[in-house]
């Protein structure tokens, strides 16, 4: 997740490919920190994103359009009036810093060919974009920085642009055998922080992921390293330069799941145990991982208080739980209470008065005991005393036998709504989750006029590698629907074993068998919809949909069925089509 230098060498390539030669059709400024630049160039029509945010800071491609202010700020219209319909002459990176240069020809008042250059850096809350003019004086920048902010340099109209200060890094273009020696190699650090402390333009997922290449340890120190490591790092460092010249870049975003994880210029070797998307270009990339982190993000925000309503229920069902079987494991003495009594009825008459103990023959096993007395009771007080105590402990274990069974279903059903919070992708997923909590008594709905869940979230679609339809529910509302209202007698289901987790069906249509293939698919789907989705294997069960059983007053999602089938696999799921909602 590193919009670093190799990024933007990537960017900037796309944007000499497409905009060199182009006019400036229309300027936009969105935000505050934000341009939207038209060009046309060679009859297409391109709208490149500028932001200097200061929590994200971006260029790319867009094809999405945004709303605008009513009146331009004062920046837009000086852009306007400077470089509309100018012409795009140069695009470059310079010492593969997260700087983009745009250098833009136009004619002034008099009709003179004139040149302008814009300058764009992205460098986290220092980010900014700055207008300069042939003298390399600054006309205006989208955010003035005076020296009360920075006492490093001032950018402000009519100052000198001064290029960000340098951290010591060299450029991949000034990499050396030499350097490699004199520099890297002799500092006191992991080789990792080596990497991208020392070079330009590299981020701590690239440093990793060169070490990986080169298979070294980046947590490793530099110091560790032996000679073969040190060239095989500096291999993969030249290879690295070799692909940014050679402009062989792979765009692609790595999923952990359905999350985007990760996204780069170039394809992760460390990061093979992923699912790895590549997309046409670098623009689709940062657009397409950006929007589904927000959702990602969105959508963990939107739930903290659901989770921790589960979270709480969980931790306190679970205490209750672990209470009412340590309590049913001392109802295991109920017996020896019974014997103790029955015993005494029969040789009660051979205790003594004051007899603290009895040794008798128990004639259940034929062996000798030894029954503990009261001495202060003679022993049919002490047989009644048994026998009370029998008692008492039999109601206890009679009581605990059932209440058990419905705490571990309740245990059961807060882990299938912590499973739900997990695979949950919008808003109408927690609306159903936060409609199942009230119902089962965890939240109070609040306002008399409150609408129950509206039925919008859908279950996940998928499609076999034989074509069979699968769906899988996200929350227990959506696993009922499919289990007994979607699905047909003889359509498949699927579940992961003993632990919560999504309803899966599989569509048989006019056939009456499926393919070994789509059950093994339909079952990597149960696995990677459970608690057990970061488990080497899960085992799945599958029957007929005829087979399942609701009990009565049941929670959501909680179906019984004894006619089944089990298989264990991999809850791997890449490969697996998705196409769309039901």
């Amino acid at each position: 997740m590193a919009f670093d230098g190799v990024v933007i060498a990537n960017i900037v390539y796309d944007m000499n490919r497409l905009l060199t030669g182009g006019r400036i059709y229309k300027i936009y400024q969105p935000e505050a920190d934000e341009l939207l630049l038209v060009v046309k160039n060679n009859k297409e029509t391109y709208r490149l994103l500028i932001s200097a945010g200061a929590s994200l800071p971006l260029i790319y491609f867009t094809t999405k359009t945004k709303a605008n202010p009513m009146t331009a700020p004062n920046f837009c219209m000086l852009l306007r009036k400077y470089i509309s319909n100018g012409r795009i002459i140069e695009i470059t990176q310079p010492g593969m810093e997260r700087i983009v240069e745009i250098t833009i020809e136009h004619l002034n008042e008099l009709g003179d060919t004139c040149r302008k250059k814009m300058v764009i850096e992205i460098m986290g809350k220092h980010s900014n974009i700055i207008f300069i003019d042939e003298k390399n004086m600054i006309i205006d920048s989208i955010k003035h920085i005076s020296n009360q902010v920075s006492s490093v340099r001032e950018v402000l109209p009519g100052r000198t642009y001064i290029a960000p200060p340098g951290k010591g890094k060299i450029s991949l273009n000034d990499l050396s055998v030499e350097w490699m020696e004199n520099t890297l190699l002799v500092k006191p650090v992991s080789v990792q922080k080596a990497v991208y402390g020392s070079i330009s333009g590299i981020s701590p997922v690239l440093a990793n992921e060169i070490c990986y290449r080169a298979d070294i340890d980046g947590d490793s120190a530099v110091a560790s390293l032996t000679p073969v490591q040190q060239s095989s790092l500096y291999g993969e460092l030249v290879r690295l330069k070799n692909q940014i010249e050679t402009h062989a870049f792979s765009p692609n975003i790595i999923y952990e799941g359905k999350a985007p994880k990760e996204f780069g210029a170039f394809t992760f070797s460390m990061f093979s145990d992923l699912t790895t998307e590549e997309y046409p270009s670098i623009s689709e990339v940062l657009e397409t991982f950006y929007a589904q982190k927000e959702v990602v993000t969105r959508i963990r925000q939107k739930s903290v208080d659901l989770r921790h309503i589960v979270q709480n229920a969980l931790e306190r069902t679970a205490k209750k739980y672990d209470l009412q079987l340590k309590q049913l494991k001392d109802t295991d003495k109920k017996e020896k209470y019974k014997i103790y009594g029955e015993l005494l009825h029969t040789y009660g008459y051979e205790a003594a008065p004051h007899q603290k103990e009895l040794k008798c023959i128990n004639y259940y096993d034929g062996k000798e005991i030894t029954i503990p007395l009261d001495p202060d009771l003679n022993a049919m007080e002490n047989a009644k005393k048994y026998f009370d105590r029998y008692g008492k402990l039999k109601r206890t274990y009679e009581a605990l036998s059932t209440l058990t069974k419905e705490t571990f279903a309740e245990l059961s059903h807060l882990e299938s709504v912590s499973n739900a919070l997990e695979i949950a992708r919008d808003e109408n997923d927690l609306a159903m989750i936060k409609e199942e909590l009230i119902e089962c008594g965890y939240m109070k709905r609040h306002g008399r006029n409150q609408k129950k869940r509206q039925g919008k979230s859908k279950p996940l679609h998928y499609i076999s590698s034989d074509g069979f339809h699968m769906y899988v529910g996200k929350n227990n509302f959506q696993n009922d629907e499919l289990s007994f209202k979607f699905a047909n007698g003889k359509d498949m289901w699927f579940h992961a074993k003993k632990m919560a987790g999504s309803h899966v069906i599989v569509k048989l249509g006019t056939v009456n068998e499926l393919p070994d293939r789509t059950y093994e698919e339909a079952a990597r789907l149960a696995a990677h919809y459970s608690k057990g989705k970061n488990a080497p294997k899960v085992e799945v069960d599958y029957t007929e949909r005829r087979n399942l059983k609701k009990p009565p007053q049941a929670k959501p999602g909680y179906v019984i069925y004894h006619t089944n089938y089990s298989m264990l696999i991999d809850p791997d799921i890449s490969g697996i089509k998705e196409i769309s909602d039901l």
